[in-house]
């Protein structure tokens, strides 16, 4: 996702926009719309600097929004969807995606946290999966791979995690259907 269309980058720019207009418009000596320009435009801009500072980008999509529509709209893959939703758009004041979840399964490292980096739909039996893959930082392969089997109940009903270490210490961790999909006939 390109930087510059982020909710905190639109902010800064339309402040920015209107404070500089309103200077202009001191010089120039249109006092109606110097006032409004600068009294809106320099609040604007700082609140926009504000999010600038404690933005984290959404992580990257892998899989195009209209594949796997058909699956990911099934009323029991609401926990992936609302997961993928969560990872995919812009945080603000977080030092890392999915922080909560990642402190309760004792996965999180105050200095340095787990990164997630994308985020990829899976079809798995029938049934709607996850692939997320993260940089490591400062929490061990080791811890991930102990809190396998928890990391898919927590996620939602009827997952199992399975953990692919990748290199330059980086791992997927995959949350798949437990049991192959039912079929609709």
């Amino acid at each position: 996702m390109n930087v510059l269309t982020s909710p905190g980058s639109l902010v800064t720019i339309a402040g920015a926009t209107l404070t500089v207009i309103g200077s202009i418009a001191y010089a120039t000596d249109s006092p109606t719309i110097s006032l409004a320009g600068v009294f809106y435009g320099v609040p604007i801009l700082l609140g926009g600097l504000a999010l600038k500072s404690s933005e984290l980008p959404p992580a990257e999509r892998l899989t195009p929004a209209n594949t796997l529509r058909h699956l990911r709209e099934q009323p029991a893959n609401e926990p992936l969807r609302k997961l993928l939703g969560d990872v995919t758009r812009w945080r603000y004041g977080q030092k890392a995606h999915l922080e909560s979840s990642l402190e309760a399964l004792k996965l999180w490292d105050e200095d340095t946290p787990p990164q997630l980096l994308s985020a990829q739909e899976l079809e798995h039996n029938g049934g709607y999966g996850l692939a997320l893959v993260f940089r490591l930082e400062g929490v061990p392969l080791e811890r991930w791979q102990q809190r396998q089997e928890r990391l898919g109940r927590f996620f939602g009903p009827g997952l199992e995690a399975t953990i692919e270490p990748l290199s330059g210490q980086r791992l997927r961790l995959s949350l798949l259907p437990s049991e192959p999909a039912a079929s609709s006939d």
